[in-house]
């Protein structure tokens, strides 16, 4: 019971990555100084774009949320966690958080990262302008850990 969305957008040279709790992508085409969690721009889809698949999924107590960035030569992975509190309901932002505070642009909480903790040569090929792909998979645990199916309590 697996899903998966790309996300494309570009990088801005406004991009500082340096929010210690959240990572965003967002449709808007221009970045402030004041988007420090921002790493994409003018991306082609929001939270609220994501198909009807990923979000049953994603809203699934013991669904983990694979993030892939992929941007030039460079890439770099977070987990996240689903909640069944999701509404995917922005129409120009993705958000995933290391906490578990949801609003409608929320996709992921309980981050093992946040733009913050990004690698610096990724964040300097975004601000240069670089193009970013962001690969979303969402599957459950039975399927990390199909042999343990009963054994969630112990993650």
């Amino acid at each position: 019971m697996r899903s998966l969305e790309i996300i494309r957008a570009r990088g801005h040279p406004n991009i500082k990555a340096s929010h210690r709790t959240t990572i965003e992508v967002t449709r808007e085409d221009y970045l402030t100084e004041r988007g420090d969690c921002i790493i994409g721009v003018s991306a082609d889809k929001a939270a609220r774009d994501l198909s009807d698949s990923f979000k049953e999924v994603a809203r699934r107590r013991d669904s983990v949320i694979v993030v892939r960035l992929l941007a030039g030569d460079l890439s770099e992975v977070i987990l996240a966690q689903g909640h069944p509190g999701l509404v995917f309901g922005d129409d120009r932002r993705i958000i995933i958080r290391k906490s578990s505070f949801i609003e409608p642009a929320t996709i992921g909480v309980r981050a093992n990262k946040a733009a913050g903790d990004l690698d610096r040569s990724l964040v300097e090929y975004l601000r240069r302008g670089g193009s970013l792909t962001v690969e979303l998979a969402v599957l459950t645990l039975d399927e990390v850990y199909p042999e343990n199916t009963g054994s969630r309590a112990m993650l």
